[in-house]
């Protein structure tokens, strides 16, 4: 068995994180694979033995890391991430219930897990979480107010689209997201309300070019800001490996001219 510190480097190297990423991929693809009935006829067995070949090394992957890290495995989300992960497809049943077996499919999330540049995203649109539910409450108000207005507006004419507060809410989200919003929604209501673009049009700007691009704001300036902490952890861990290694020479140094002293007569 390799030691703590041995098992870490290894697990750090590029190419067996690149590896993983590799085999991570590939089980996606077989997968995929599997939702076909021809291939499943002709090469089933061979895919089903590959599928549980990846979620082997799965296994042993976590199992070397938490060789290595101990106590301080449980302390990482994003292992807690991949123990849940890997810990679903080794569920009893997971091959035979449709639920279970499609759930891991979730393994090809392991790349976010394993690609640093992925997991900066990830953290980056966590931390824009709390400034995001700010955003989420102002649109939710902006939606409730649209929603009752377009319901005491519209309603009788349009009842399927703006019948009550749930028809009216889910008509306002379809005209923010711009799918089939003018002809499909916005000129038809037109043709019996001529006015009606002085309520769509506004809507149409504050919800979708003022509000989402707010928040894609935030999240980019998440991202910025992991990224800087990334960098200046990366920075402090390299300031205090140079100090270690400057004192294992000064320390060195000091034994040589402890030798080159003549012992006091």
């Amino acid at each position: 068995m390799l030691s703590r510190e041995k098992t870490a480097a290894f697990l750090e190297k590029s190419w067996v994180r690149n590896g993983i990423i590799g085999v991570i991929l590939f089980n996606a693809v077989l997968l995929g694979m599997e939702t076909s009935g021809s291939i499943m006829e002709v090469a089933g067995p061979l895919i089903i033995g590959l599928d549980t070949l990846c979620l082997s090394i799965f296994v042993i992957e976590l199992t070397l890391k938490f060789h290595a890290q101990r106590g301080q495995f449980w302390r990482s989300g994003w292992n807690i991430f991949d123990f849940l992960i890997v810990g679903i497809s080794l569920m009893p049943g997971a091959q035979t219930f449709s639920v279970l077996r499609a759930l891991r499919i979730l393994r090809l999330l392991r790349v976010v897990s394993v690609s640093p540049n992925l997991r900066r995203v990830v953290e980056g649109f966590i931390k824009a979480l709390p400034g995001m539910g700010s955003v989420f409450l102002l649109m939710g108000m902006l939606f409730y107010i649209g929603a009752v207005m377009a319901t005491k507006l519209f309603s009788e004419s349009f009842p399927d689209w703006f019948g009550d507060l749930g028809n009216s809410a889910y008509s306002l989200f379809q005209i923010m997201t711009l799918e089939s919003w003018s002809m499909g929604i916005v000129r038809p209501v037109m043709e019996v309300y001529p006015y009606a673009w002085a309520f769509f049009v506004p809507f149409i700007m504050v919800t979708t070019f003022a509000v989402v691009n707010l928040l894609v704001g935030l999240i980019v300036n998440s991202m910025q800001d992991a990224h800087a902490e990334e960098s200046n952890q990366a920075t402090s861990d390299y300031r205090v490996e140079v100090l270690k290694r400057l004192e294992a020479i000064e320390k060195r140094l000091a034994e040589r001219e402890k030798e080159k002293t003549p012992p006091a007569e």
